[in-house]
């Protein structure tokens, strides 16, 4: 077998080492149950019956698969080519030396010959591949698919290849070492096995969830001792498809510049599971089997899966403490004086029209039912739960630091430090771009031509992909990002003010709708206006936020291309932090304007407060504005969450899934042969969604914390709500990620990243926010001022009435007094209003 002499780590004498009887493994220590996932070196008795998971010699299995399109002409559709990569194949490649090239020559022959662009993209597969090949890689060629103008690279890496990367990559392997962990006596030993047996029925039931009392001793692999042994991550091979460089054709650098250049459509490892303890709505009382799901999908998932387990978790006490406060106000509100002074309809409070001229004076006893419902969450019991919530958060991130830390130590990730990622393709082109124009600029005329640049931007390549960094004058400096820099700062300026324009023109409908319903004939249609109104608004925010946090998604990951940040981290971080800014004012704008803004420019009568000359701001409920802040939180939260977070994530990849379904039935109409053919497990996977990374899903997680932290004291059931939700997220996501999505790469990590930094803001500024609504949004703080201050008895009676000013409607500005003021059935002389 040839090998790549730029990829190998060992000396020469070693090169040729020999593929380990892998029925040996078990002589060495090894437990072949802890490995059922990715024990991809033995054969599998049942591989005739699992399509497309095993070459055709059903002994190598497919660790990787590359997709590509080719134009097919109709005299030529039943021809096809499948041509093979193994031992025997690669040494043979002198007289074949790239895969299925002498087919494609034969092809030529009878075939028009092919346009200029499909030409480059073959040249290009060609050569890549037959860099794979030099790099021990064995491929085996698939056009022979029910997906017509479909071909796939299946590709197998050999045992002594997995052992060359693991050696580079310097990862930590298992030993027979072991040492006891956990260890307990007298007590204490009784009491976690009394736990285990209680929460057994609640545990998965696989292998990996049993309790460890033994750890192995891990270090970096080396073959020089055989008694190391590797779980063979995904990631192995996906480092070697990243490294291998195809230089000849337009200066392509890796799998990623292939990708973005459309040589191959896609790239991805193959489903092999399908986690019934896992990815089922039926096992939803269940732990999630943590160390299952990282040795499928790696650790950067496996952290996101246990962190949301985590935050669900933490949810549970919220959501009890949450439940007996709103209880509470159940069974305190026929207990409430002020309430009861605002529905005793003897006290005969006539409250100032709501609005000029259409409005008319009104009964403060007709916003009983606002009354009540107010002290239901704004009663004493809501300051403690403030104060809990902003304990809650703060031990949550304590107890996510601890699980965090606990995972790193078993998954043997404690000395894990990620190296300087490769550059994204993006990024090369645009360094290629910058050094040309440079050179174009210093050439001497008829003497120096842009092909010597690439010549000398090809070599400066090699040595990139050998390891050796970009210089100075080779990166992009800030002058030349200056323009995406710009271009970010006016868009996410932009795009936040238009967040306040549509915040402000639901504003104007309250205001313009409430007067509009106001000229109503009929009382009923008048009691009901503030009611209709809010709920009107709120569903309009709820449209409006929904539509434009997928429109600002895709701004934010247009501003960051934009930017081209240099590794795909970065790409990540900034995308995080454009998209989080954006999302997080457009959903919580509305939200800020009632808790803070509502109800404190009115003015009074005769000197009210207006928009443009017409519409007079609007005024809060007498019960305040802390109900109404309640319905806008409870109603953005319960939709996005329904609508957005469920509705979608579920129905939207399903939609694409059956589009691509009909367009594929289509196609086989059209041929019979490809209609008879047994489907293929890479074809059933590239009908799949691409994973496109875990920022959606952290995403809609942080802005669900935000809502359970936030404002709080407004909604006690919050975390009840969000509870409920994640319960089903959780499935949700599992069952997404292994039945709608394509395989992603392993990544390996140690901490969520940039999300623990967000979280630890949204806690600290949760602080803030719940003090400020209980300062200015609730009653309690006003309340407290009247029992100790100005209470005759010491009671709450008299606080409605304390809390009103008196107004002379004799001092009604002209063209602003009610048209209809005996609608009462008596002229009004004195009407009251609220102090703000």
């Amino acid at each position: 077998m040839r090998v790549n002499k730029k990829y190998s780590c060992l000396p020469a004498e070693e090169k040729g080492i020999h593929i380990i009887n892998i029925r040996a493994i078990e002589d060495i220590g090894y437990d072949q149950h802890e490995s059922t996932l990715l024990n991809s070196l033995s054969k599998n008795p049942d591989a005739d019956c699992k399509y497309g998971l095993y070459f055709r010699d059903g002994k190598r299995k497919v660790d990787y698969i590359l997709v590509y399109h080719y134009k097919k002409s109709s005299a030529g559709r039943t021809l096809t080519r499948r041509s093979q990569h193994n031992d025997a194949g690669a040494r043979s490649t002198k007289q074949d030396p790239l895969p299925g090239k002498s087919l494609q020559m034969e092809m030529g022959e009878s075939e028009p010959h092919a346009d200029c662009h499909e030409d480059d993209k073959r040249f290009r597969r060609e050569e890549y591949e037959g860099n794979l090949v030099e790099a021990g890689l064995e491929l085996e060629h698939d056009e022979d698919t029910k997906i017509h103008g479909v071909g796939f690279v299946k590709i197998h890496a050999p045992w002594n290849v997995l052992c060359r990367e693991a050696e580079f990559l310097k990862l930590k392997m298992p030993t027979k070492k072991m040492y006891q962990i956990n260890q307990t006596h007298g007590l204490l030993k009784k009491i976690n096995s009394v736990i285990q047996k209680i929460t057994e029925p609640i545990q998965p039931k696989v292998a990996e969830h049993k309790p460890q009392t033994v750890k192995r001793l891990s270090y970096p692999f080396s073959r020089e001792k055989q008694h190391f042994i590797s779980l063979l991550l995904l990631l192995q091979v996906y480092e070697i498809l990243k490294r291998t460089t195809c230089t000849k054709a337009k200066y392509s650098m890796g799998i990623t510049s292939l990708l973005a250049n459309g040589v191959y459509s896609a790239a991805y490892p193959l489903h092999d599971l399908l986690c019934e303890e896992w990815a089922s709505y039926g096992v939803f009382y269940k732990y999630q089997p943590i160390d299952l799901v990282r040795k499928y999908f790696g650790e950067k998932i496996g952290l996101y899966f246990a962190w949301l387990g985590v935050y669900t978790q933490m949810l549970i006490p919220a959501s009890i403490v949450g439940i007996i406060v709103f209880l509470y106000g159940c069974a305190t509100v026929d207990e409430n004086i002020p309430s009861m002074e605002m529905c005793d309809e003897r006290n005969n409070i006539t409250m100032c029209p709501l609005c000029d001229r259409t409005c008319s004076y009104w009964k403060m006893s007709s916003a009983c039912a606002t009354a009540r419902a107010s002290h239901l969450f704004d009663n004493p019991a809501t300051v403690f739960f403030s104060v809990f919530m902003a304990l809650w958060a703060a031990t949550f991130m304590e107890h996510w630091k601890r699980k965090q830390m606990r995972l790193n130590y078993r998954w043997d990730l404690t000395g894990f430090e990620e190296e300087e990622a490769h550059p994204r393709a993006e990024y090369e082109a645009k360094v290629l771009e910058k050094s040309l124009r440079k050179e174009h600029k210093h050439k001497e005329k008829h003497r120096y031509f842009p092909e010597e640049a690439a010549n000398k931007w090809r070599q400066r390549v090699k040595t990139v992909m050998a390891g050796v960094k970009l210089t100075d004058k080779e990166k992009l400096t800030w002058k030349d990002r200056f323009p995406a820099y710009l271009t970010n700062f006016v868009g996410i300026i932009f795009m936040v003010g238009l967040t306040f324009a549509i915040v402000f023109g639901v504003i104007i409908y309250r205001i313009s709708t409430a007067a509009a319903l106001a000229i109503s004939a009929t009382p009923s249609g008048r009691s009901s206006v503030r009611v209709t109104v809010t709920a009107t608004a709120v569903i309009i925010n709820l449209v409006v936020i929904i539509f434009l946090d997928e429109v600002y998604g895709c701004i934010a990951r247009w501003l960051t291309q934009i930017e081209v940040p240099k590794t795909d981290k970065n790409f990540e971080e900034r995308l995080i932090f454009k998209a989080f800014l954006l999302k997080f004012v457009n959903a919580y704008t509305p939200i800020f304007y009632v808790a803070f803004f509502k109800g404190r420019f009115v003015g009074r009568p005769g000197d009210y407060v207006y928009i443009f000359h017409s519409f007079r701001m609007e005024e809060c409920a007498p019960g305040g504005c802390l109900m109404e802040l309640c319905i806008q939180l409870s109603i953005i939260m319960l939709g996005k969450q329904l609508i957005q977070n469920n509705l979608f994530e579920i129905g939207i990849p399903k939609m694409k899934k059956f589009i691509r379904y009909m367009k594929l039935k289509r196609r086989r109409s059209l041929d019979h042969e490809e209609h008879m053919k047994k489907k293929q497990r890479y074809e059933v996977d590239y009908n799949l969604e691409p994973f496109s990374g875990l920022t959606p899903e952290y995403m809609e997680m942080i802005i669900q914390f935000g809502f359970v932290t936030l404002f709080v004291a407004s909604f006690p059931l919050a975390p009840l709500f969000a509870l409920l939700n994640n319960i089903i997220e959780i499935r949700l996501d599992a069952k997404k990620f292994v039945t709608e999505l394509r395989r992603p790469v392993a990544v390996r990590a140690k901490d969520i990243g940039i999300w623990y930094n967000i979280l630890r803001g949204i806690g600290k500024l949760a602080v803030i926010i719940n003090a400020f609504v209980i300062s200015f949004t609730s009653d309690f703080i006003p309340r407290l001022v009247y029992l100790y201050m100005y209470s005759e008895n010491g009671t709450m009676h008299g606080f409605v009435n304390h809390t009103l000013s008196s107004f002379n409607v004799s001092d009604f500005q002209a063209g602003t007094a009610p048209n209809d003021p005996m609608e009462l059935g008596y002229e009004v002389q004195i009407c009251r209003y609220s102090l703000e």
